[in-house]
């Protein structure tokens, strides 16, 4: 457990320090007065501010995902009723022509084809005229 990024081992050295320092009755006066200021600051309208932006600044990705969520749902029904307009034919009259099937083998046009060239032989050493 930690307050203030302070451990409770911290806390206890803190403690025993200012024991030493401050004495048993100062140590008193002290913490009842340590005590009133964290009761002041804790009921001023500045902390409660700043409580009520931190639950909103914790809230906020929840917040943004719920309304990104609707957002999808509404574009979701939109997308819906136009493709059930669209199927019912009334919007475009072009998308109730039926595709034609294609045929079953292509036509390829002779300027497309290429055609495979033989390799010239090449001349072996025994072949090669002895210039030595």
């Amino acid at each position: 457990m930690e307050i203030l990024g302070i451990g409770i081992n911290e806390l206890i050295f803190i403690l025993i320090i200012a024991l030493l320092v401050l004495g048993p009755k100062d140590m008193q006066k002290t913490g009842k007065t340590i005590g009133r200021w964290l009761r002041d600051l804790t009921r001023s309208e500045g902390w409660k501010m700043f409580q009520q932006t931190s639950q909103e600044i914790r809230s906020l990705p929840t917040k943004l995902i719920r309304d990104a969520n609707t957002e999808i749902n509404e574009i979701e029904k939109e997308i819906k009723s136009a493709s059930s307009v669209t199927s019912s034919g009334s919007a475009n009259p072009k998308q109730n022509r039926q595709p034609q099937p294609y045929a079953d083998k292509p036509v390829a046009s002779p300027e497309n084809k290429i055609s495979p060239t033989e390799p010239e032989p090449k001349e072996s050493e025994s072949d090669q005229p002895n210039n030595a």
